[in-house]
């Protein structure tokens, strides 16, 4: 930082509403490089994000207790008073409200930087004409330029709460304030945005955002919405004039109320303000009014004031130059602040004596000392934990450990709770996050910062959700700003993906013909926004419908038993005897469309469902056409129909009797409809192939699948069941195709009668097990497969293949005719009669 008297100083005062902080930004942009400091870090961060979008991100940083964005070639610093870096050499440095120089809690700090902070070619200082008298002591040098007011602040008497008119701010002077004027604004108005100085600039933000984009009409702040934040406020209304400044209750000073009062009206938009009573302690008095609208402040008569650059040479050279008293009128000694308080109480303890017996080693405790008490828990409590901060700094490495540090961030990382408890979790995380961005307190500073930053985004959500829902019902304030009460005059608008909305806000979603109301609406709610829906979304369910009577093959699925269209079920398919030729019943949710629009639905889906199964399971369908060909003969009809109904495949035996009746020419036919008769199974071998064998498993909603392409499965492997065609053995399934190539293999590896003595097929053979062994079959498999095949195992020797021999299915069991002297004996045996040959 220059010295001091080397630096052209320009002191730009005035009112709010005077452009400082503009032309402070327009001068810095114009220098090589630059500084300035704020009161708060949420105009640090607005004022970097202007600066960024000017600039660029690698040339612009924004240092903060609790945020570092410092690029490696970094020219322009916006900063909070606290973080300036004074050791950097700049050409511009600003100091924004330095006014504050009288706060007995910060003024020091921004007295410090009105002597001390200084560009190579420019300073400015920026603040209330308050500052005047001071500044001319302080810094004699200083050329002072005043600045009126772009437009009129003017008294606009008291209004209630619920007549506020639209774009107002309403100030409050402590969170309990803010949150029950918040709630009040949400029954009588729809709901407010909530700004305090001590939420991220993340959750700020979007509370703004809602307010500038109309989304609701006011907005509850603390007074830190006097400090230079950017609204579009056109009424400022004091909830309060009194407030707690940590040491009493006071009421607020002109310059402070002139200070918040200033935020309405901006550029050459004229303002007003007000209160909300017209009597008592909380209501203007004439002399106030008057001060405020003639932007006449009393003036400053000191500044507080604290060593800057204290000694650090031990513990109470530190204490005793930052109790000195200041060498000028002007000035006076600040209040004992939080950070020296902390330094008094560990200094009285002598274990941290014994670590400070170094300049290097004071100045680490005086850093430690420094962390803020965001989370307001006063001066022993907090003592105690900068305490256990400086026992970590001062040993071994110096490092904070990682685990206390990582097992904080996690005790940190819920976003349950309500407003009070996640801003809590904010504040903690604040602390963390000021930790992590000390350079020398930890091992790996980067990484805990980037966790500390995401960690407070996280939370920042969570507490601008957690604000929304609990002090804003944006969906009814739009609805009643709209229509009042009628629900029947929405207009409703379908969004691609279904979600049904009004003017941008969700009432619920739209899956096909489905309306389910949004599950975060509330209970009183429910009713109006349903009707809305129903209301709005008949034109679009006519669409739907009309769209859906006619839709492509491409457009409907089948999948769980039910035809799907835009991924929302449409009908059911309801399998009776024949699942080729199911019934197709409606969805309830089409209930709702007229009687013609379901008829054609119904014959679009069911044409596409007949046309499906044509295209995908052709043998299928037309095994199910020859099920029902009169020319077909009854044997050839009534066993297709059975296979049919076993959606083409089933065991032989259980259609045994049939299948021993067929004649050569019935087998011709059911060969030529693709069915294999063997000797296990009857089945379709088109069936297994992948495609037709998905589409057979959406046909009969089976629920598990196969290995595609899989020969042999475990037997607790998902599909190892005959009805997806595999034949379970022992702790394999085999598929059935493959069985009975087995079979035929067997077979012809039988021994040929060539002599009247010899024994023929029945003589014991040692079929190749090379394709058993291709397939992946165990021995154990094997040998029951040839069981249930009708072969049987003998003995062999030692060493050489397995000797089967043939023994013969097992015969099906001959049905027992009923008695021919019954009823119902006389009744079969007249239907045996004219039953085909």
């Amino acid at each position: 930082m220059s010295n001091p008297s080397d630096s052209r100083v320009t002191a730009v005062l005035g009112p709010t509403n005077t452009g400082k902080t503009h032309l402070a930004i327009e001068r810095m942009a114009a220098h090589s490089s630059g500084i300035i400091g704020f009161p708060l870090r949420l105009l640090a961060r607005e004022v970097y994000d202007r600066m960024v979008a000017l600039k660029g991100p690698k040339e612009v940083a924004l240092v903060t207790g609790e945020e570092r964005i410092v690029p490696p070639g970094a020219r322009w610093f916006l900063c909070t008073a606290e973080s300036m870096p004074l050791d950097r050499e700049v050409s511009f440095v600003a100091l924004d409200e330095a006014q504050l120089g009288a706060d007995p809690e910060r003024g020091h700090v921004f007295t410090d930087r009105i002597l001390r902070a200084r560009g190579r070619d420019e300073t400015m200082i920026l603040g209330s004409d308050s500052l005047r008298p001071v500044l001319r002591k302080l810094v004699p040098d200083a050329e002072i330029v005043t600045r009126p007011r772009f437009s009129t602040l003017s008294y606009a008497g008291a209004k209630k709460l619920s007549r506020l008119p639209k774009r107002s701010a309403i100030v409050a002077f402590s969170a309990e304030e803010v949150y029950a004027v918040a709630e009040a604004l949400r029954r009588l108005r729809g709901g407010a945005a909530v700004v305090m100085g001590a939420l991220s600039p993340r959750t700020r933000n979007a509370q703004v955002a809602m307010f500038q984009a109309g989304e609701v009409d006011y907005l509850v702040a603390t007074d830190a919405i006097g400090m230079g934040l950017n609204l579009d406020v056109h009424h400022v209304a004091f909830a309060s004039l009194n407030k707690f400044d940590g040491r009493r209750s006071r009421r607020l000073t002109i310059a402070e109320m002139a200070q918040i009062a200033g935020r309405a009206g901006r550029h050459q938009r004229d303002g007003t303000f007000g209160a909300l009573v017209e009597e008592g302690p909380g209501a203007f008095t004439p002399e106030e009014i008057a001060a405020i609208e003639g932007h006449r402040v009393p003036a400053l008569d000191h500044l507080y004031w604290r060593e800057g650059e204290p000694d650090l040479a031990s513990i109470d050279a530190l204490v005793a130059s930052l109790e000195a008293k200041p060498g000028l009128p002007v000035l006076r000694a600040a209040p004992e602040a939080t950070d020296l308080i902390v330094l008094k109480r560990l200094a009285g303890e002598d274990w941290v004596r014994d670590r400070v017996r170094s300049p290097r080693a004071v100045a680490r405790l005086w850093a430690a000392c420094g962390l803020p008490d965001f989370r307001k828990l006063g001066a022993d409590p907090h003592a105690r934990f900068v305490a256990r901060i400086f026992r970590h700094l001062s040993e071994g490495r110096g490092h904070i450990p990682h685990s206390w540090f990582a097992d904080e961030l996690a005790r940190l990382d819920r976003v349950d709770g309500d407003v009070e408890t996640i801003a809590g979790r904010i504040a903690a995380a604040r602390s963390w996050a000021y930790i992590a961005h000390r350079a020398d307190w930890l091992e790996d500073p980067a990484h805990w910062a980037a966790r500390t930053g995401a960690l407070e985004e996280r939370l920042s959500d969570a507490l601008h959700a957690s604000l929304t829902q609990r002090f804003v019902d944006k969906r009814t304030t739009v609805l009643l700003r709209r229509i009042g009460a009628d629900a029947s005059h929405l207009p409703v608008v379908v969004g691609p993906e279904g979600e049904v909305s009004v003017e941008e806000h969700v009432l619920g979603q739209l899956t096909g013909f489905h309306f389910a109301v949004a599950a975060d609406a509330r209970a009183a709610d429910k009713r109006m926004l349903l009707a809305a829906a129903e209301k709005g979304l008949a034109s679009e369910l006519r669409s739907r419908a009309a769209t859906l009577a006619q839709a492509p093959d491409d457009a409907l699925t089948l999948a769980n038993g039910a035809i799907h269209w835009r991924d929302a079920r449409v009908a059911w398919v309801e399998p009776g005897t024949n699942p080729v030729r199911p019934a197709i019943r409606l969805d309830r949710t089409l209930d709702r469309l007229d009687p013609h629009e379901r008829t054609a639905i119904h014959a679009r889906l069911s044409d596409w469902f007949g046309a499906r199964i044509a295209a995908d399971l052709p043998d299928l369908a037309a095994l199910d056409a020859l099920s029902r060909d009169a020319g077909a003969g009854s044997r050839t009809r009534a066993l297709a129909g059975l296979l049919v109904e076993a959606g083409g495949m089933m065991p032989r035996r259980a259609a045994g009797a049939l299948v021993e009746a067929l004649d050569p020419q019935d087998r011709k036919r059911l060969r030529k409809a693709g069915v294999t008769i063997g000797t296990l199974d009857l089945f379709l071998p088109s069936l297994l192939k992948p495609r037709a064998a998905a589409a057979r498993r959406a046909l009969l909603a089976l629920e598990t699948a196969p290995v595609e392409g899989a020969t042999v499965l475990s037997r607790n492997a998902p599909g190892a069941a005959l009805e997806h065609g595999y034949r379970p053995l022992g702790q394999q399934a085999v598929r059935i195709d493959m069985a009975e190539r087995i079979a035929r293999a067997a077979h012809d590896a039988r021994p040929k009668k060539d002599t009247k003595k010899s024994k023929g097929g029945r003589a014991p053979f040692a079929p190749d097990p090379t394709l058993a062994t291709s397939m992946g079959l165990t021995p154990d498999t094997l040998a029951r497969l040839m069981a249930q095949l009708g072969f049987q195992s003998v003995r062999t020797p030692k060493g050489e293949r397995q000797r089967w021999v043939w023994k013969g299915m097992t015969p099906l069991a001959k049905p027992k005719p009923p008695p021919r002297d019954t009823p119902m004996g006389h009744a079969f045996a007249r239907l045996a009669e004219m039953a085909d040959d």
